[in-house]
């Protein structure tokens, strides 16, 4: 069966980093979700790069099923719906303490 240039890239990141898949859609989000509050100047509280992260796993998860209907894998939609939320719950949470709390607030703006 062959795989995807997406599921390739999957795997060459599982097989070079040591890291799981889980622990993949993690990381990523995190860094999908700093790297654009710092490349595109958002504050961590506004809905910008959540929004971008949860369009990002939705696609991925997409692409994911798209990949399994082509190579006759059964689809799993826990194991999608588990992707998504693995790489929701922290951009999430940062959302809610940004918003919520003053913990990422600079001395200046306090």
């Amino acid at each position: 069966m062959n795989d995807s240039i997406f599921q390739a890239a999957k795997l060459w990141l599982v097989d070079h980093t040591g890291l799981a898949k889980d622990a993949l859609h993690v990381h990523i989000a995190l860094a999908l979700f700093l790297g654009s509050c710092l490349l595109l100047r958002w504050p961590l509280r506004s809905w910008k790069p959540w929004l971008l992260v949860l369009v990002a796993a939705i696609a991925g998860e997409a692409w994911d099923i798209r990949d399994s209907l082509a190579s006759g894998y059964p689809l799993m939609p826990a194991a999608n719906w588990q992707d998504v939320w693995n790489a929701m719950v922290w951009p999430s949470a940062i959302l809610l303490l940004a918003r919520t709390t003053k913990l990422f607030q600079t001395r200046a703006s306090r």
